[in-house]
């Protein structure tokens, strides 16, 4: 664990992986906004191969329209990303930006009370790939 993030590893390919969060991102009430896959970008853009490499934009529409309600300046700091990316035995570790992190930038303790709640759900979707 860092001071900005917390992961963890899962028996899958990053496709598979990718899967898997997506699908308990879902359970906790995020849906996937965005899909940037940081690989084929790149490849495509500078000839670089690297392992598989994306990040998923995760948002929970609820704590999204809370936020906003409370700082209309937290957009910048939305959505809350994921990075899955492949450790190159076969797995993939799946990091999870740590809303705590950024949210403490805002000067409004009901963002930060926030930003505790969507750390706790994305803390039980780590625990449920894990």
């Amino acid at each position: 664990m860092s001071a900005i993030s917390f992961f963890t590893t899962v028996n899958l390919p990053v496709p598979e992986a990718i899967e898997q969060v997506t699908a308990a991102l879902k359970t906790e009430g995020f849906g996937v906004l965005t899909t940037i896959d940081v690989a084929a970008t790149l490849k495509a853009k500078l000839g670089i191969e690297q392992p598989p490499y994306v990040i998923l934009g995760a948002c929970n529409p609820q704590f999204a329209h809370q936020a906003i309600q409370q700082e209309p300046e937290i957009g910048v700091l939305l959505p809350c990303n994921v990075v899955v990316r492949a450790d190159g035995e076969g797995r993939s570790i799946v990091s999870f930006m740590d809303p705590t992190a950024v949210l403490c930038l805002v000067d409004h303790p009901d963002v930060v009370t926030l930003g505790n709640a969507v750390r706790e759900r994305l803390q039980r979707v780590a625990a449920a790939l894990g």
